[in-house]
């Protein structure tokens, strides 16, 4: 990974670039007469360091440019005040140091940040929270190992790339990865496809097949839903789990497979438990390992960065250059409850991306949904009244059965405004209201629009110093 550093002031600049090159990074030096976004074009930076000037026009202007750019930027500043230190991090500062500065600090703060970044681009997992850095910390744990691992978390959170990272750091990255969405298929072939079935064993079998414990052998196997599994199967599942091995649907030979199992949820799975709806030993040896996705309300912090993220990845996937969002606009983003999470936020940012190329997004084109509040106004009392005071286990079933019935109502809502706004000729118009995670991208601190046009993707990580 490379770090830019600007010589803005020449003595920590140049001390901060020894300790960087014998870390082993790459660095560069920009001198303050020196075109400094040529010299971030020219050396693709993962990092920067600026050394001074934080508050400059251009500097200020610069650091907001970098943040669509996925650049790490580290400021170093000429006073002593907390609450400068405060608005500088709401800028985009990634990190600020005042002077005069422990290099050692300054050094054990850079590598964090790429580490974290690091992750970040390996796993597709986007954030800077405290719940994101255990999530990314945790995967780094778990991915060495061959432990069944159980993601908890609502639906949109991001499980598969959860499961899907633990497979890629992990030693059986070069062996298969197999997905299986247990909710999706029927109870009566949910046994032939985990499992397989031999040629004969029911009608329609006219060959024999392989199930997708036999497909993941060596690899990983990624059972979603897994709180959907009917008993049945659950007792079919803990046995492979512990003998590792298999008996095809209609078969009688015993199959041996060697597969790491990762399983998800979206609801409490211990609840299940203790309401008799899923097997306790299955569940034990399931939750050997376990990690809890949080949903993007509890998480507020990382929407500028995911919209960033999709506003990219999503202009230069339909070649649509996009102006910006205003700051209102990204309020109203960072206050809406996202029930369908991350993937509500994802399909919003393609919408918006799509349908309103070259200019900026305000408020009047967020969905109505999202800037009356979200999906709480769908029901008689706030969900935050129905469940105040409502504790344990029962607590959170009311709460998932509160979301449920919300998600489900929005969906409807959404459904019949199609229709409706087709008929009248607006079709375009109501896919623009139809989804609607991706509206909340304006800056949290009130920022101006920032511009964006598609780009070519980042090379590795860079740190340049300023």
């Amino acid at each position: 990974m490379k770090v830019l550093l600007t010589l803005t002031d020449v003595e920590p600049a140049v001390r901060l670039n020894g300790m960087l090159e014998r870390a082993g990074y790459t660095t560069a030096l920009v001198s303050p007469i020196d075109d400094v976004r040529a010299a971030i074009k020219r050396e693709s930076p993962d990092l920067i360091v600026l050394t001074g000037g934080l508050v400059d026009t251009a500097n200020v202007q610069l650091v907001r440019d970098l943040l669509w750019d996925g650049i790490a930027v580290v400021g170093l500043a000429d006073i002593v005040d907390p609450a400068l230190s405060e608005r500088l991090r709401a800028l985009g500062f990634v990190e600020v140091y005042a002077k005069p500065v422990d290099l050692d600090e300054v050094l054990t703060g850079i590598r964090r940040i790429l580490d974290r970044r690091r992750l970040a681009v390996e796993t597709g997992l986007i954030g800077e929270s405290e719940a994101m850095r255990e999530v990314l910390v945790k995967i780094e744990q778990m991915a060495p190992v061959s432990s069944t691992v159980l993601i908890e978390g609502e639906s949109g959170t991001g499980k598969e790339l959860v499961a899907r990272a633990l497979h890629r750091l992990g030693p059986r990255r070069s062996k298969p990865f197999i997905a299986v969405n247990i909710g999706a298929l029927p109870e009566t072939l949910l046994e032939s496809e985990l499992f397989g079935h031999e040629k004969g064993s029911f009608t329609g079998a006219a060959e024999r097949r392989l199930g997708r414990f036999e497909l993941a052998n060596t690899g990983t196997l990624f059972l979603d839903e897994i709180g959907e599994a009917p008993r049945s199967t659950q007792v079919k599942l803990l046995r492979v789990l512990e003998q590792r091995e298999l008996t095809r649907v209609g078969g009688s030979q015993a199959i041996k497979v060697d597969v790491r199992v990762v399983t998800a949820t979206n609801r409490p799975l211990r609840d299940e438990v203790e309401t008799g709806e899923f097997r306790p030993d299955l569940y034990y040896r399931l939750n050997v390992l376990t990690m809890y996705l949080p949903p993007l309300r509890e998480r507020r912090e990382d929407i500028p960065l995911l919209v960033r993220a999709f506003i990219q990845e999503f202009s230069a996937q339909h070649e649509r250059p996009f102006h910006g969002i205003s700051g209102d606009a990204m309020k109203l983003l960072m206050d809406y409850a996202w029930p369908g999470n991350v993937r509500e936020l994802r399909n919003l940012v393609e919408s918006m991306v799509v349908l309103s190329p070259g200019r900026e997004i305000t408020a009047s084109d967020i969905p109505r949904a999202i800037r009356e509040g979200g999906s709480d106004r769908f029901l008689p009392v706030p969900v935050g009244a129905v469940l105040r005071g409502q504790e344990g286990a029962g607590g959170r079933e009311l709460e998932f059965i509160v979301r449920s019935l919300v998600e489900l109502k929005l969906q409807v809502e959404e459904l019949r405004q199609r229709a409706d706004e087709a008929r009248d000729g607006r079709h375009a118009r109501a896919e623009v209201g139809e989804v609607q995670p991706a509206a909340r991208i304006a800056s949290a601190v009130g920022a101006p629009a920032i511009g964006i046009e598609p780009r070519e993707e980042a090379p590795a990580p860079n740190v340049v110093t300023i």
